[in-house]
């Protein structure tokens, strides 16, 4: 732009405004690039740090085993000895194939109030004192109280991700129905249905009245979840 200083002051003014505009719209466009490649890559960022979601060993199907990479013949064992009612079943099928990958992608839970401490050491990421941690906060009454001692140690996030391996047995008679809702894979329905069978006598009466719900195999998979105090 080229600027003649013996012009009139108002075509000064205008070639001034022009020249500003100019400058302003190309340090827009410089950054705009740099500002979409900040977004793009928070974007990445955020998925990289989403929670990982681990397979429930015990409600997979065989499409679910399968998208995991496992071979058919793991897969045929793993449906076939369902529910996994103790982790050294679950242990003991694995054999040669169980790896902390592995893990990763299926698990079994595990109870927080009865698993042996080195049972925790299995967890991808949890190491010794973490699992030390996990069995100094025994008894847990529910999954949030889990949370929320864990959590003094960890962050959110990890926090969430521990929740796909562990578990926190519920009281048929006492538990409240949002602690039976956090049990792995029941939901509104079946939580319904346990309080609406109180009280409980003995576990025969709970398998007896859930199981006009389920069958045996699912019956089986949720008594692994529940309790009863002794009177």
């Amino acid at each position: 732009i080229h600027f003649n200083f013996k012009t009139k002051p108002m075509k000064n003014k205008l070639y001034c405004l022009i020249c500003l505009l100019l400058v302003k719209s190309i340090l827009i466009s410089c950054n705009e690039p740099s500002s979409k490649k900040n977004q793009n890559n928070n974007k990445l960022d955020e998925k990289q740090n989403e929670p990982e979601l681990v397979l429930n060993v015990n409600l997979a199907n065989e499409s679910d085993l399968v998208g995991l990479g496992l071979s058919s013949d793991l897969v045929n064992d793993i449906l076939a000895n369902q529910p996994f009612l103790n982790f050294s079943n679950f242990i003991l099928l694995l054999d040669a194939n169980k790896n902390e990958e592995l893990f990763r992608k299926v698990f079994l839970p595990l109870n927080l109030n009865t698993a042996n401490e080195s049972d925790f050491h299995m967890i991808p990421g949890v190491g010794k004192k973490m699992a030390h941690e996990f069995v100094e906060y025994r008894p847990y009454s529910s999954i949030e109280e889990f949370k929320r001692e864990i959590g003094k140690y960890v962050d959110d996030s990890e926090v969430f991700r521990y929740l796909n391996y562990v578990f926190v047995p519920v009281e048929l008679n006492t538990s409240k129905e949002s602690d039976i809702k956090n049990l792995p894979g029941v939901g509104n329905k079946m939580a319904h249905e346990f309080i609406e069978y109180r009280p409980y006598k003995n576990i025969t009466q709970f398998r007896r009245e859930i199981g006009k719900y389920v069958d045996e195999k699912e019956l089986n998979r949720l008594e692994r979840l529940v309790y009863l105090k002794e009177n």
